[in-house]
């Protein structure tokens, strides 16, 4: 079966989508989780199409077989790209997560920059390049996915691979000055113009894109146009795009409806009776802003005393990198801020705070978004944040809040419907907290039918097919100015 686009489908990214776990002769596969993940999958399968990536296990693993049975399961082929223990210190942790990650999220001081990591960042990419060349076969669709691969298509080709190659970002794309502080910004920048085509979550991280392209590369000219653009690089077109990732809707919607979801929901109000819910979930990160949202709940808290014993924050932290320092620092303070404002304003029978560093089955994810009225959202820079997609797709009854930083780049999407949060703003940030607590039924219900209708109609489907039907650009050229979203965000007090 041939993708939407009529050809061949090849995925790449740094990982698999499996999870692989054992030891000795006792090995299990079973899919894994992730904002790409869940966009992917689907059409992956349904193309009966090939993923090719890092497996993440050791080789002791019989990864053959894991990987054939998975694939068989699937009905969609696995394909490895062997990383080595090093590799995975100073390509992965080391230039992906330490250079990249804090740079593109605008979080310079978390940055390092060291050559031998650029060296084995180069290495890497340059192994999925062959990987891929292995198993192009004519007229492929090839689609490259993310921050942790973004030289891969320098190096198809150097190896005289001339087929059309896609790449979408799903962090933000920095501004020229943050971008400007990597020693290697000349090598990113050129590496990207190989590919034919690379898609953008927001309209600002395409912008931020061709500033860069105007100071660090203004040999190639860019034509702009209403929500593309197009750069001309030594006689061929590079297409960029918007392209804002999304869920499936439909999947989230009827999955929250089910029974076993509405008894999860109902036993976490048993556990929590009375009580306004307020739901944080997040991997551990420090672009989460997790310190920065118990910091604006203990200041609701100070500012509106009738919030206490009526309303709780349920804060859920996805376990990450805890072998890092930095990632270990963070969950101890988090310990730490939970256990002070909890010693603070606790009181007979209720807690402020729920803090949990834990894993949650989709069975339980959904009781969550069911049982939580509110869901607060708002990280210091996200690249889309499907969190909150989720949550509205998932509040069937139309009852739920969603309090959103407009640092993520769902912001541009879900605003009209969401309270609109500046998360470095502790005061603002609490106030929208009260805010959701006094609000009406009926501005509720207006609110989550606004962000409902807004998801169902960008669906993880209309992502795939703006992708992939992308070639036909319009003629209308516009004001680079005019194309971008309304910059001021939804009051939380309207």
């Amino acid at each position: 079966m041939l993708s939407p686009s009529g050809k061949r489908l090849l995925i790449v990214s740094n990982r698999l989508p499996v999870n692989i776990s054992g030891a000795e002769d006792d090995w299990t596969i079973h899919p894994s989780s992730g904002g790409l993940i869940t966009a992917l999958e689907p059409l992956v399968r349904r193309c009966r199409g090939t993923w090719l990536g890092w497996p993440g296990c050791s080789s002791e693993a019989p990864l053959s077989d894991l990987l054939r049975e998975f694939s068989d399961r699937q009905e969609y082929t696995l394909k490895p790209v062997v990383i080595s223990e090093e590799e995975i210190e100073k390509y992965y942790l080391g230039f992906s997560n330490r250079t990249i990650w804090p740079l593109f999220h605008d979080l310079l001081g978390h940055c390092t920059f060291n050559s031998e990591h650029w060296e084995y960042y180069q290495r890497v990419n340059e192994r999925f390049a062959r990987e891929i060349a292995k198993l192009i076969d004519g007229d492929d669709f090839v689609w490259i996915h993310d921050y942790q691969l973004m030289l891969v298509g320098h190096f198809l080709r150097g190896m005289g691979v001339d087929v059309r190659l896609n790449f979408f970002l799903h962090i933000p794309f920095p501004s020229c000055d943050l971008l400007k502080r990597l020693p290697w910004r000349q090598e990113i920048m050129h590496s990207l113009l190989e590919y034919d085509h690379v898609g953008f979550q927001t309209t600002n991280d395409r912008r931020n894109f061709i500033q860069c392209l105007k100071r660090l590369a203004p040999e190639a000219p860019v034509k702009k146009y209403k929500r593309k653009a197009e750069v001309l690089v030594e006689g061929r077109t590079v297409r960029l795009g918007t392209y804002p990732i999304s869920i499936d809707y439909n999947e989230f919607n009827d999955f929250a409806g089910s029974n076993d979801v509405a008894d999860a929901a109902w036993y976490i109000h048993e556990n929590l009776p009375d009580l306004r819910l307020m739901l944080g979930i997040d991997r551990l990160d420090y672009t989460k802003g997790i310190p920065e949202r118990f910091l604006a709940f203990e200041r609701a808290l100070e500012k509106y005393p009738d919030l206490r014993g009526k309303m709780a924050l349920v804060q859920i932290v996805v376990p990450s990198r805890l072998h890092v320092p930095e990632y270990q620092h963070l969950k101890g303070e988090l310990d730490a801020l939970s256990g002070r404002i909890n010693a603070r304003f606790s009181s007979q029978g209720w807690v402020p705070i729920h803090y949990m560093f834990r894993e949650l089955s989709r069975t339980q994810l959904l009781g969550y978004y069911r049982a939580c009225e509110i869901a607060i959202i708002t990280p210091l820079r996200d690249g889309m944040n499907l969190v909150s997609k989720e949550y509205c797709a998932s509040s069937i009854d139309n009852n739920g809040i969603l309090i959103l930083s407009e640092f993520a780049g769902a912001a541009d999407q879900l605003s009209k419907g969401a309270l609109m949060v500046n998360p470095y703003d502790c005061e603002v940030t609490a106030d929208a907290i009260y805010a959701a607590f006094i609000m009406e039924p009926e501005e509720r219900q207006r609110r989550m039918k606004t962000l409902r209708a807004e998801v169902r109609r960008n669906n993880v489907q209309r992502w795939i097919e703006w992708f992939m039907e992308s070639d036909t650009v319009g003629h209308e050229a516009v004001d680079e100015q005019a194309e971008s979203p309304a910059e001021q965000p939804v009051s939380h007090t309207r």
